[in-house]
This record gives structure tokens, C-alpha cells and sequence, in this order.
């Protein structure tokens, strides 16, 4: 169904409208599953159910076709970051496990994801890493993610953080996301969803663009090591949706926050 959204904060509103009560992660959680059964069982899982299952229906549903994808030769046995934009609950999650057939890709997600009763376990064989909430967490999350990458794996990263569907446009960002690429120098790429309309009805088809990879500057202090980078990725993905993106299936309109009201009248 056609809507039109009205926003005022570009960074931090949601509209996944997933209707999820949101939990904290368990205190006992554990990021690096290193027991046999529980590496076969995820394995099994990712392989031989999950893939077909989720290739099928990106390829049905969305009719989706990669753009550029040999920029991925390029580290075709090394690990690396994957950042994307964030504008389908689905397609944002399938997307991920198709684009390196050889190699495994995990995606950093927020609690939502980890929420649902019962699933906790599947999400995090398919793939899914959580954002630590306490300082102890966060450090494990680091051991996961580097080693995830060490391993020659794909971590996948949505920087924008919040889901807009459809949205067409790529939302600022901000730099603490490249944190950990600008920290061990991995590659980066970015994968930008573009969405066109169907010659047939009224719904989307999508077309994935990769892009990079992009390298660090190691020879900048941190802080400017991040944010170049950051720039750099923004510019691709910006580029790809401007050029690409041609059909607004949810229109999104912002609206003026009381303060701007009330500002500008002032100033009249």
C-alpha cells in the first residue's frame, strides 16, 4: 500500500512499524559460539534452508538484480564491511546472505531483532550480531565482529540506523559507524537498494549496487580516519540512489518541528 510519511528528524525517527516490544539483551549472552554442534547447526541452517529460501523470494518478490557486483572479486577469499541503506525490513536482512556466495555474511542489528520469544537462537545462527548495551558487551561485540572479519567473512553494517521503507534518498550518517574499519584498515563496500517501478502494477522492483572497496587512510589520527572514509561511502551511495532510484512507492515529506514554527514566526 501507497503512504505518505511526514518526518521531522532524519536521524533518529523509525518507521519499521514492526509492532516489536523491544527487549534488552540478556546479560549472559554469548557472541562467539565456538562448540561444534552449535557451528554445524548454524551452518545447516544458513546453507541449506535459509539460502534458497531467501533467494527465491528476493528474486519473486522484488525482482531484484545486482548492479556492479564484480567489484566483489576484489577480496574474493578477505573479510570486510558491508554498508548499506536501510529501507526494507526484509530486503535489508536477505539481501546480505546472496551477495558473496563463497564466504558468510553476519549483520550487526539492533535489539528488535533479537527480541521476538523463541528466535533469539536462529537470529543469531543466521547471521546476526546485537549492539551491546553495556560496556562489557560492547567489548564482546568487538571480538565478534573483528573475528567474523579476520575469518574472511562479510559484516554488514545499516549506518542510518532506523528503517525508512522505500525511502529513495540515503540519509545522513553519522562517523562513528566506520569505527571498526577505520580502526583495522578492512575493505568496505557499500550496497545501495534502488528501487523502479514494474512495467506491470504498481509495486517496486529492486535494482542492489555495489560499490568500493574503500580503504581507511591509515596515515590520519582516528577521528579523521573515520569521518573521510565515512564521506566517501555517503558520496557512493548518494550517487547511486540520485542516479537510480526513480520511483517513490512511500513518499516522505518533512514537516517543520515546533521550534522552526515558532522561530519563523518571529521572524515575521
Amino acid at each position: 500500500m501507497r503512504k505518505t510519511i511526514y518526518y521531522t528528524d532524519e536521524l533518529n525517527e523509525d518507521f519499521a512499524e514492526n509492532g516489536i516490544k523491544t527487549k534488552k539483551i540478556p546479560a549472559d549472552f554469548v557472541y562467539l559460539h565456538r562448540e561444534w554442534y552449535w557451528r554445524a547447526a548454524a551452518t545447516l541452517i544458513y546453507r541449506v534452508i535459509a539460502w534458497p529460501i531467501v533467494f527465491l523470494f528476493v528474486k519473486v518478490v522484488y525482482l531484484q538484480r545486482f548492479r556492479n557486483r564484480k567489484v566483489m572479486r576484489k577480496i574474493s577469499r578477505e573479510g570486510g564491511y558491508l554498508y548499506a541503506n536501510h529501507t526494507n525490513a526484509l530486503l535489508d536482512v536477505y539481501t546480505p546472505y546472496i551477495v558473496r556466495l563463497r564466504r558468510r555474511n553476519y549483520i550487526v542489528a539492533g535489539p528488535d531483532a533479537f527480541s521476538i520469544p523463541g528466535i533469539c537462537w536462529l537470529v543469531q545462527m543466521l547471521g546476526g550480531i546485537p549492539l551491546g548495551s553495556t560496556i562489557a558487551q560492547e567489548h564482546q561485540m568487538r571480538e565478534c565482529v573483528q573475528e567474523r572479519v579476520r575469518d574472511g567473512n562479510l559484516v554488514t553494517v545499516f549506518p542510518e540506523a532506523h528503517i525508512w521503507p522505500y525511502y529513495t534518498g540515503i540519509r545522513p550518517y553519522r562517523s562513528a559507524t566506520f569505527h571498526y574499519p577505520a580502526q583495522d584498515g578492512a575493505a568496505v563496500y557499500t550496497m545501495t537498494h534502488c528501487y523502479r517501478k514494474r512495467r506491470i502494477g504498481r509495486y517496486v522492483k529492486v535494482d542492489t549496487y555495489l560499490d568500493g572497496p574503500f580503504y581507511a587512510d591509515m596515515s590520519l589520527p582516528l577521528p579523521q580516519r573515520r569521518q573521510e572514509l565515512r564521506d566517501r561511502c555517503y558520496d557512493a551511495m548518494c550517487k547511486r540512489a540520485e542516479a537510480h532510484s526513480d520511483y517513490a512507492y512511500w513518499t516522505y515529506l518533512r514537516k517543520e518541528t515546533e521550534k522552526e514554527k515558532t522561530e519563523g514566526e518571529q521572524i515575521r
